[in-house]
């Protein structure tokens, strides 16, 4: 018992300063760089930097690149675990005292996200017309089917989550009942309705992603096509397609092995360059999901983009 005692007993240091609990608070909702927690924390990159030294030593938080960046995420074990009892003990203790410190921190993290987010809407904005022979001409035209047909029980309710123009809705409209596609830039949802004309079976709405405008327990199953890469917190968008998905209900995602082009970022409105196999399992546990399959797609003869994946999950009965 002192073996696996020990790590613990030494990490209760690592929480005993408060400038790090408001960091382990931000970095709980969201993976953020030095540079961003900086901006929240107001405080200076060696400042910020000496803190995460303290932290990691601890293991209290990992760090991983994406492209030229490198992000921070609070690091726990599975639930029930030792590190996640701690956490949440503390979490409670932070949160039922919270001053002005940790409100201020919230809402200078919400200008964070909004920043990273402005990039992706000016191109939606800008490339609705255009999106269809953009994508083919990145990942083929044959990149989504096999992840798309473990979606077809014929009496399923399916979310197309930032459906985009929607091609994945109009594959998905003659296999199931009912297909509800979401997307936050009016450019895309217009150009989606022109698309499905005439298909009875569909439903549009604009929304965000992280505040679905879809009842909980609706749906049998959630698709994400290429969506979580621009977003700027994956995880809450996970969080509420777990809400809107009906117990035993599945997740698929689809998007780009981790790559180090810099061009997605600064062109096409690219939040994450990829995502890893550890990376997505990690999210969609931590959202309440199991049996997760991570999977590798070949790539398109005709792509000139990054490698994708499929993921598919379950949603805890």
């Amino acid at each position: 018992m002192a073996a696996t005692a020990l790590p613990i007993l030494e990490s209760f240091s690592a929480l005993a300063d408060s400038t790090r609990c408001r960091m382990l608070l931000l970095l709980d909702r969201h993976e953020l760089t030095v540079s961003e927690l900086c901006s929240v924390l107001q405080l200076p990159q060696s400042t910020v930097s000496r803190h995460l030294k303290t932290l990691s030593d601890a293991e209290w938080v990992a760090s991983r690149r994406d492209g030229t960046s490198r992000y921070y995420a609070l690091a726990l074990d599975a639930a029930g675990g030792p590190r996640s009892v701690i956490w949440d003990l503390t979490r409670g203790e932070l949160l039922g005292r919270a001053g002005t410190d940790i409100s201020q921190d919230t809402r200078r993290l919400e200008r964070v996200l909004a920043r990273r987010t402005e990039a992706s809407k000016q191109f939606f904005a800008s490339a609705a017309s255009q999106w269809d022979r953009v994508r083919e001409e990145l990942f083929g035209r044959e990149a989504f089917p096999k992840a798309i047909l473990s979606l077809l029980p014929g009496d399923w309710v399916v979310g197309d989550l930032g459906c985009g123009t929607g091609t994945t809705m109009e594959m998905l409209a003659p296999h199931v009942r009912r297909v509800i596609g979401v997307d936050s830039s009016e450019e895309m949802l217009a150009a989606a309705k022109d698309r499905l004309k005439g298909v009875s079976n569909v439903e549009l709405h604009r929304g965000s992603l992280e505040a679905l405008p879809i009842d909980s327990r609706e749906l049998d199953a959630a698709a994400f096509v290429l969506v979580l890469h621009h977003l700027p917190a994956p995880g809450e968008a996970l969080v509420e397609a777990a809400r809107t998905l009906k117990p035993g209900g599945r997740v698929l995602i689809v998007d780009m092995a981790p790559h180090e082009d810099e061009n997605f970022r600064h062109q096409m409105g690219h939040v994450w360059l990829g995502f890893s196999d550890e990376q997505v399992r990690r999210w969609l546990q931590q959202c309440g999901f199991e049996d997760v399959r991570v999977d590798q797609l070949p790539p398109a003869t005709d792509a000139t983009g990054p490698a994708l994946f499929a993921a598919v999950a379950t949603k805890k009965r």
